[in-house]
């Protein structure tokens, strides 16, 4: 027979919220004001940095990485509001570059030249920064073929290109991804995601 008064011990991990990641929910949150997701007004930006966030937490990511997740949206669509220099003075050097790293250098260029432009950046990329790229792809593929299971291809018709495109462009990536850091551990479900768009 079990003994019920054997005491089982909690061996869970306590978790901690650092107040570096609030900050940078707080600062995140101001910097997109207002802003909503492509082609769905009724849905905040801030979601899409948050869901990087989460991507990377559970990808094993350190602070930093984490961090500049939820950041890295915030110097490319501010207009000039943010810099990386206020980056890096509110959080750190390491977050202001790794936000860099996947910040568009001139959003006045045609939509294919700053996608030419990213893709050969991931070559010169340390693993922080293409980790933080892979989170951000997978995010946006994660609520690209969710938005297609619900209302099918007119999805499309929001974007800077045509279909054919930017599946394109998800195959370029994932081609450079893999040839730069083949043990990227995003790297698969990216593929799965892609895979489902075709």
């Amino acid at each position: 027979m079990r003994n019920s008064n054997i005491i089982i011990e909690n061996t869970r991990k306590t978790m901690t919220y650092p107040a570096r990641i609030q900050h940078a929910i707080e600062f995140t949150t101001k910097a997109h004001s207002g802003q909503t997701r492509k082609g769905k007004p009724d849905v905040p930006y801030i979601i899409h940095p948050l869901a990087v966030a989460l991507i990377l937490s559970r990808a094993g990511a350190d602070e930093d990485v984490i961090i500049a997740g939820i950041l890295h949206d915030a110097v490319e669509d501010s207009s000039g509001k943010i810099t990386l220099d206020d980056i890096e003075q509110q959080f750190s050097e390491a977050v202001a570059a790794l936000v860099g790293h996947v910040t568009e250098q001139d959003k006045s260029l045609p939509w294919e030249e700053r996608k030419q432009q990213a893709l050969a950046h991931i070559y010169e990329m340390p693993y922080d920064a293409l980790l933080l790229k892979s989170a951000d792809v997978l995010a946006n593929l994660s609520d690209l073929t969710a938005d297609i299971a619900k209302e099918g291809d007119s999805v499309w018709q929001h974007f800077n290109a045509l279909k054919e495109k930017q599946l394109e462009r998800y195959r370029n990536l994932i081609e450079a991804l893999q040839t730069v850091w083949p043990e990227n551990p995003l790297l698969l479900e990216i593929k799965e995601k892609v895979i489902e768009l075709q």
